[in-house]
């Protein structure tokens, strides 16, 4: 074959192939194309102070750090951007004021101990502020505030010394500053915003429910009358929990945002956020528990033959109930939480779970610790272990609701969930 015919075909391919990458980034989440014209916007309108003559003559070549700011600070979510947009604001603010302020100080030292004083305040200042970032509050919130105020001081102060045109400078930059913030505030939260707390509301939500259907795929595939199957490892249900291990990162990130982020929709002010996070802290320990479940079940998944037929047929029942009520139960929450309403029948299910577990260990004590006893027990005791955390996530969502004021429903409106 022509070795050009060769690389076109070769180009063709990797064309195709981007453009196949590129469609599924777009048709997972619509929102990240949005969001790309968003940034597209803002920088547009900010470069209008470049380009119109009398902007320019009022803003001069500071105006290019709007134009980096917004470059700099315009992230996916309002939260995001709100985070990294008040931090630049007030960093550059504080930092171009001590700067200012330093050299007036300086100034008074004469010639030869300004540059000395102007020093001694850029190490004093930068090592402070350098030092307050591995403080775990200031990490988490501000560590790109403090950056950009060790950065505006240090030009500020350092520039000081050798342009005589301290103040006007400082005023242009602080005000174009000001102009990309609020250029990516406005497009980030009127433009298709994405918010960082709803994304979390849905994530906990979607967690329930993966830990549902892992509690009814036992029921209807295991635990049932005719579940003894092969192959158990192909089965789905066994698999719909391990993102929720995974969870924890996302969660936090998201939780972070979402408190920077103003009252909209169904969250106003001060909305519960860190709630959400002990919810999937114990989503993540039911998840662990049905890892454990899973993992041994598959290595042995049939129930081995018994020497008590009825024994073994009562374990696999009582099994069957506890996953199926507990199920129930978390699917009732999930709906709860999407709804925003307070749960009503997750803590009838929770009670009957309970007792279940009660009935499951008069069942086990009344059998013989043969081996097939003992695969039965530890069957049930590891499903046991999971029900007793679905039982604390109703506890956790209740309080939630509690806590953001959920809608109490009256029954014939309660939210119903599919079988």
């Amino acid at each position: 074959m022509d070795l050009g015919v060769e690389s076109r075909e070769k180009t063709r391919a990797m064309v195709v192939e981007l453009s196949k990458k590129v469609k599924k980034i777009g048709e997972d989440d619509p929102r990240r194309i949005a969001h790309s014209f968003k940034v597209g916007l803002a920088l547009t309108l900010v470069s209008v102070f470049y380009y119109v003559t009398p902007l320019f003559d009022g803003f001069g070549v500071s105006s290019m750090w709007a134009v980096l700011t917004v470059v700099v600070i315009m992230e996916y979510t309002v939260g995001g951007t709100l985070s990294k947009g008040l931090n630049r604001a007030i960093a550059t603010l504080v930092g171009g004021a001590l700067g200012v302020a330093a050299h007036q100080i300086a100034v008074l030292c004469g010639e030869k101990g300004e540059p000395i004083l102007l020093g001694l305040f850029v190490f004093i200042l930068a090592a402070a502020a350098t030092f307050s970032r591995f403080i775990p509050e200031i990490k988490a919130r501000y560590d790109y505030g403090v950056t950009i105020f060790i950065l505006t001081f240090s030009l500020v102060a350092v520039s000081s010394y050798r342009v005589d045109e301290l103040m006007q400078l400082a005023l242009q930059r602080v005000s174009t500053i000001v102009v990309g913030v609020a250029t990516c505030l406005c497009t980030s939260i009127f433009v298709f915003p994405v918010w960082a707390g709803e994304d979390l509301h849905k994530l906990v939500a979607a967690d329930l429910e993966k830990l549902a259907n892992f509690l009814e795929g036992l029921s209807t595939e295991y635990f049932a009358e005719k579940g003894e199957v092969e192959n158990l490892e192909s089965k789905s249900f066994l698999q719909v929990y391990t993102s929720v291990l995974n969870s924890k990162p996302t969660e936090d990130s998201l939780m972070s945002l979402a408190r920077w982020e103003p009252g909209h929709g169904r969250f106003w002010f001060r909305h519960p956020w860190k709630q959400y996070l002990r919810i999937g802290a114990l989503s993540r320990q039911c998840a662990s528990s049905m890892d454990a479940l899973a993992t041994y079940i598959t290595a042995s998944p049939k129930f081995k033959p018994s020497t008590d037929p009825d024994l073994h047929l009562k374990i696999r029942k009582t099994c069957q109930e506890m996953s199926s009520e507990s199920a129930k139960a978390l699917k009732e929450l999930s709906a709860s939480i999407r709804a925003m309403t307070v749960p009503s029948s997750a803590s009838r299910h929770a009670s009957t779970v309970v007792a279940t577990v009660r009935k499951l260990e008069d069942v086990l004590s009344e059998g013989k610790a043969t081996s097939d006893v003992l695969h039965s027990a530890t069957i049930a005791s590891l499903l046991t272990q999971l029900v007793v955390r679905a039982r604390e996530i109703a506890g956790s969502v209740e309080e939630l609701a509690r806590l953001a004021h959920f809608k109490r429903l009256d029954p014939i409106h309660e939210v119903r969930v599919k079988p």
